[in-house]
């Protein structure tokens, strides 16, 4: 399994940091530790940049933001260290942070260095070294949405949280907020989004409870534990983190969530982890999730429908800055396509009201 871990690479081109500026900050924050610096890229994500630190043999996580990147709500370094330094506590998936940087003459923006998580983090395709028998998929599934419930059921209040974000009116604003997102990055002309933009607005529901929110729960968010596939021992990328209506984390994991009787285009953007034989459908996802909290899950096809549009105009704003040559990354070339499928994916779920 050690193969499988989640291991750093050679920076991208255009992603270097400035080592000359950074080694003397760390320096300064870790004065115990000794030998020569070694930085590296973890290679996936599209948003925040993670880079492997290490001097000599204390390694670090650092988190930045993308370069080019003008969308400063989404890349707010300061914002997302101030959660995990209260989370890591009551939420021990959550991962704990060492230092925050707020001067940009040292990497040209904020930053935030953090404790290692050390598991497997299963991606777009299911390793072939990994094979789940069907309880054991089962199991994994049960263990990804029981974590999202925990993280739903903690005190965000007793944990210092409350100024995370305002409850009342979330899902307006996260709707109105998204579809102006859209029209900010377009380049494309997609047909389905007004029509999309407007099934939104006519059909919210009244929110039922608030809670903290993750905002992008997946499985590449989740570290699992290597001695046991179906424990996750870290959740990653908290960069959208605030207090809302806990479907909307549901819904975005439906988003993500492929079913065997999925068009090829959904199957073909997205991963196939939870095609695996013993894995929930999305109806059998929300009827667990349904079962351990007693929500109502009546309008589920409404958070299904508004993720898979906040999740196309996410990918669409990543298009956006390579299109503009803002970011080089070349898997970023091919995203119209995928934008292209969760819009068709939104509109099918707005005209079915089927998950």
């Amino acid at each position: 399994m050690s193969d499988l871990l989640d291991h750093p690479v050679q920076i991208r081109q255009g992603e270097e940091l400035d080592l000359a500026r950074l080694e003397p900050y760390l320096r300064a924050q870790f004065p115990n530790e000794t030998g020569g610096l070694i930085v590296r890229q973890f290679p996936s994500g599209h948003s925040n940049l993670t880079y492997s630190v290490k001097i000599g043999e204390r390694e670090f996580v650092l988190r930045r933001p993308p370069f080019g990147s003008k969308v400063k709500s989404a890349h707010d370094m300061s914002r997302e260290f101030r959660v995990l330094a209260k989370l890591h506590a009551v939420y021990p998936p959550a991962p704990e942070v060492l230092a925050f940087c707020e001067d940009e003459s040292v990497l040209g923006a904020p930053f935030y260095v953090m404790q290692p998580i050390h598991g497997i983090i299963l991606r777009k395709n299911l390793p072939r070294e990994i094979n789940f028998a069907p309880e054991k998929a089962r199991q994994l599934n049960e263990s990804l949405i029981d974590n999202l419930i925990r993280l739903h059921q903690v005190d965000y209040a007793a944990a210092s949280l409350s100024d995370l974000g305002k409850p009342e009116g979330y899902l307006a604003r996260q709707v109105r907020g998204w579809i102006e997102r859209y029209h900010n990055s377009k380049t494309h002309n997609y047909s389905e989004v007004e029509r999309i933009s407007a099934w939104l607005q006519q059909n919210m529901p009244a929110t039922q409870s608030a809670s903290l929110l993750h905002n992008d729960y997946k499985f590449d968010n989740v570290v699992l534990d290597p001695s046991d596939l179906t424990k996750i021992i870290g959740v990653l990328d908290w960069e959208m983190a605030t207090l809302g209506d806990p479907l909307t984390d549901l819904g975005t994991t439906l988003a993500y969530w492929v079913d065997p009787t999925d068009p090829s285009e959904i199957k073909e953007n997205l991963s196939d982890i939870t095609t695996q034989p013993g894995s929930f459908t999305r109806s059998e996802l929300v009827q667990h999730y349904a079962n351990k909290t007693n929500c109502n899950t009546t309008h589920i096809p409404f958070y299904l429908a508004f993720a898979r549009f906040k999740l196309a105009v996410i990918v669409q704003q990543i298009f956006y800055r390579y299109q503009q040559g803002l970011t080089h990354d070349p898997r970023f070339a091919a995203l119209p396509a995928r934008v292209s499928a969760l819009l068709h994916a939104a509109q099918s779920t707005t005209q079915t009201s089927q998950i």
